[in-house]
């Protein structure tokens, strides 16, 4: 008997949907049919290629008002938010709109006697191993652009969201992409390491936990198959003394809170100066005890549960450690904590960076804030992190925020916003964050190798 993926809600516990595995030789076989499709693909015509992509991200948005309720089902964000066709579209369009430049070829010089150039060539097979956070937002982040490339590409994704790849391949077909162009796959960890142990793709995308990259690369050491990988963080926030407090208050807790903490680059530690830590403690706690805790089906609900209850379970237990050890919890239990899935969001003070909630991922509603004098005091403490993602710096002062952004290991550093992901602009992280780059220009040069001409017009 094949392995039977279960999503399990955390609305209820229930079992929401499950799909078999792959065998080991039809996923061979997956990808051997992708990769037979990638010559073909490659030859269409760039402009024929961004124009079935984008039809496809059209067709998921159509379907927006059933992904909405089951991503509520799948993993628990409330369906007052909308669901994430806003950014899953802005991501693959702005993809598309750079695609002619960022593919073209690289002219090096051209005389009577030689012509030089650079070619950007697709790698072949993409595999996508996508999470289930952000689960359309952080597939298209790869998706899009290899198709666009001219690579085929696998996609499989998280089994907290195991519809979302059903979905995207449902909508892409359906606007065009060939079938054997765009797959998605069921498929156990045993088997995924064996496909990319045995050559089966060209590059692998992974978006995960850190043991997930490490199995990633383990898999792939001696094939020389490209690895690309996101891996986590432990996003830090600084206030300067001349922060908008306002706006920091208001923003830092949302990117600490919203989708239950359970973003990629939401904030986990905020480091606040002196001046303002009292007012900001206190306006942070009178936005957390203002959500509503509870079903995500219900529009009033503001924060919903965690997408499975071992995930609150470490939240719940990097809390108590933290609290025995001396940390202040601000934010009294909510009626719908369930000590299950449903948990109530949580302000720390008094906390340090011995705790395991300052310094290992949460990955989901609590936040830790400290205390600072100094620039040089906050630098260290956000650089004191094995993680590096993204990092907030609230102040009027641009070359400020650019003189202590030189200085902080991280990926992206935002002045006066946080938790959100410009297209425009390379998604990288540093450390245990994991290595290699998406969407932006980069994102397209990650997703193909240079390939050089040189060509001699005379021989006399």
């Amino acid at each position: 008997m094949g392995q039977t993926l279960k999503c399990i809600s955390p609305i209820d516990g229930s079992v929401y949907a499950e799909r078999d595995v792959l065998s080991n030789e039809a996923a061979f076989d997956a990808a051997a049919r992708a990769r037979a499709a990638q010559a073909d693909w490659a030859a269409r015509p760039l402009a024929e290629r961004i124009s079935l992509v984008m039809a496809g991200v059209a067709a998921v948005g159509a379907m927006n008002d059933e992904i909405v309720p089951e991503l509520a089902h799948m993993m628990g964000r409330p369906v007052r938010f909308g669901g994430e066709f806003g950014g899953f579209n802005e991501r693959a369009s702005h993809m598309a709109e750079i695609a002619v430049e960022a593919l073209a070829d690289i002219k090096v010089s051209e005389d009577a006697t030689f012509k030089r150039y650079i070619k950007h060539i697709p790698h072949g097979v993409v595999l996508v191993v996508a999470p289930w956070n952000y689960p359309y937002m952080t597939a298209i982040n790869t998706v899009a652009p290899a198709l666009i490339a001219g690579n085929t590409v696998v996609l499989k994704h998280a089994t907290q969201t195991l519809l979302v790849g059903e979905r995207m391949a449902a909508a892409f077909h359906a606007a065009g992409v060939p079938e054997d162009v765009f797959q998605n796959v069921f498929l156990d960890h045993d088997t995924t390491s064996a496909l990319i142990a045995g050559k089966a793709f060209n590059f692998v995308n992974f978006t995960g936990s850190v043991g997930g990259g490490k199995a990633m690369e383990r898999a792939a050491a001696g094939t020389f198959t490209g690895v690309g990988t996101e891996l986590g963080g432990k996003d830090p926030g600084y206030v300067m003394e001349d922060a908008d407090l306002e706006a920091a208050v208001e923003t830092l807790i949302d990117g600490a809170m919203f989708n239950s903490g359970q973003c990629c680059c939401g904030i986990e530690r905020i480091y606040v100066h002196e001046s303002h830590y009292d007012a900001f403690l206190e306006k942070a706690v009178g936005i957390v005890n203002g959500y509503t805790l509870g079903n995500p089906l219900d529009r009033d609900t503001t924060i919903g549960p965690m997408a499975n209850v071992r995930f609150a379970q470490e939240v719940r237990e990097q809390i108590s450690e933290a609290v025995a050890a001396g940390a202040v919890a601000h934010i009294e239990t909510m009626a719908a904590d369930d000590g299950g899935a449903y948990l109530t969001p949580q302000i720390l003070t008094n906390v340090t960076h011995e705790m395991r909630v300052m310094q290992d991922e949460s990955f989901g509603p609590v936040v830790g804030i400290m205390k600072v004098s100094s620039d040089e005091e906050a630098i260290a403490l956000m650089n004191d992190s094995n993680f590096g993602l993204t990092a907030s710096l609230w102040t009027k002062d641009v070359e400020r925020a650019q003189r202590v952004g030189d200085l902080i290991e991280t990926g992206t550093v935002f002045m006066n916003r946080a938790d959100y992901l410009d297209p425009g602009l390379c998604w990288t992280g540093c450390k245990d964050t994991g290595r290699g780059g998406g969407l932006s220009v980069i994102g397209y040069h990650n997703l193909t190798r240079p390939k050089s001409y040189h060509l001699k017009k005379v021989t006399s």
